[in-house]
């Protein structure tokens, strides 16, 4: 077996195994240990954290931030990966932010040189947009990894209404829309689930006081679906095509709104009391895109503010 091949198996086998011994590898590739420890060597000096332990039952260990095998990209898909990443930059917080920052600069320092004067060419012609927030969601990473793993979290929250509370919850994904990030999870002080802010999360850590993980696996990557109403109120408003088109934008308000076959829709679906607030903002940036039949209580509340905007102006 040629060199170069035999250490890129070896590469992607000491990646598999995790923990080995020179003379099981010696073995399964057929050469002598003097030459696994000179490949071990090579591999290590190629950037894989390998580390040895003395002893009889010593052998080495792949350390936990593993580096993956060379993949062969096309200049095409070298180009579309580099932006599916520089778009992240918009976004104040991520949950995995040196990570990515680190593998931006790694993908676009090993690009061929006429590759990279390409990216560069086309920097300032293409772009994926995101609002840029002022707030920091620094609890991002623990709550990805709470979801994977389906463990409980301990979370200060500030909520509008109740103000700065702790919570215990069982994150079950998050997801960025216009510039902010969500974190769906289940509530064990509201018993269902929530949708939270996460620059509202002030802190976050795991559980130690014996709550036992939920079975949430049937629940994917659901968003504003997955929260249950407080207090539900009916919602019913009529949507022009224009309306229909500006709500789409809006990645909650998609179970709410049917749509019909020319364009216009309807909402027509039970909410949380506790939203009006935000409601009665969303309905008046509509306009004429929106007629709003109940709640009667929006609809006061939307008189309301539109009576404190005109006082404004007089």
């Amino acid at each position: 077996m040629p060199k170069s091949k035999r250490l890129m198996e070896l590469m992607m086998t000491v990646n598999r195994k995790r923990r080995f011994k020179v003379q099981e590898l010696a073995d399964e590739f057929g050469v002598s240990t003097r030459t696994i420890l000179r490949d071990l060597q090579e591999l290590s000096e190629l950037g894989v954290p390998l580390y040895s332990e003395v002893g009889p039952h010593g052998g080495y260990q792949v350390v936990r931030e593993r580096v993956l095998p060379p993949i062969a990209f096309t200049e095409e898909e070298a180009v579309a990966m580099f932006f599916a990443v520089h778009a992240l930059r918009h976004y104040s917080s991520l949950p995995f932010e040196a990570e990515s920052a680190s593998a931006l600069s790694k993908f676009y320092l090993h690009m061929p040189g006429d590759v990279r004067d390409r990216i560069d060419g086309m920097k300032d012609r293409v772009d994926f947009i995101t609002p840029t927030r002022r707030g920091d969601a620094p609890c991002l990473a623990i709550l990805l990894d709470a979801a994977v793993h389906r463990k409980v979290l301990v979370i200060e929250y500030e909520s509008k209404e109740e103000g700065v509370g702790s919570r215990r919850i069982q994150p079950v994904c998050i997801y960025a829309n216009n510039g902010f990030w969500y974190c769906t999870a289940y509530c064990f002080l509201r018993q269902g689930f929530r949708v939270f802010r996460c620059d509202r999360i002030r802190t976050a850590e795991y559980d130690t006081s014996g709550t036992k993980p939920l079975d949430l696996g049937e629940v994917g990557l659901s968003r504003r679906e997955a929260a249950q109403p407080r207090e539900p109120v009916r919602l019913r408003a009529e949507l022009s095509r224009a309306g229909v088109q500006r709500c789409e934008a809006e990645l909650w308000l998609a179970p709410l709104m049917h749509v019909r076959e020319d364009g216009s829709g309807e909402i027509d679906k039970d909410v949380s009391r506790g939203d009006i607030p935000f409601y009665t903002e969303f309905f008046i940036g509509l306009g004429n895109e929106a007629v709003l039949e109940e709640p009667a209580e929006l609809k006061d509340a939307i008189r309301r503010r539109l009576s404190e905007l005109l006082a404004r102006y007089q």
